[in-house]
């Protein structure tokens, strides 16, 4: 059985797009990582994920900051 992560994903989109929303989320006191499956796919040796489909994630404590922000920066 797998722990549960303190982290949860509130996007995901292109690496413009999610490296944008990193900055705001820095700015705002937030700190995210990122998981790209097809990088890391291609980096172990086979292929996986979809491209330009990177996933953006936050502590779950930092949702409830983070979301609005999100939601404001791509409206």
């Amino acid at each position: 059985m797998f722990p549960k992560s303190e982290y949860e994903r509130v996007y995901t989109g292109s690496l413009i797009n999610v490296q944008f929303l990193q900055t705001l989320l820095q700015d705002s006191g937030i700190n995210s990582i990122t998981r790209d499956d097809m990088k890391s796919g291609m980096i172990a040796g086979f292929g996986g994920g979809i491209p330009n489909h990177i996933q953006l994630f936050v502590k779950k404590t930092d949702v409830d900051d983070a979301i609005p922000i999100i939601e404001k920066s791509l409206s």
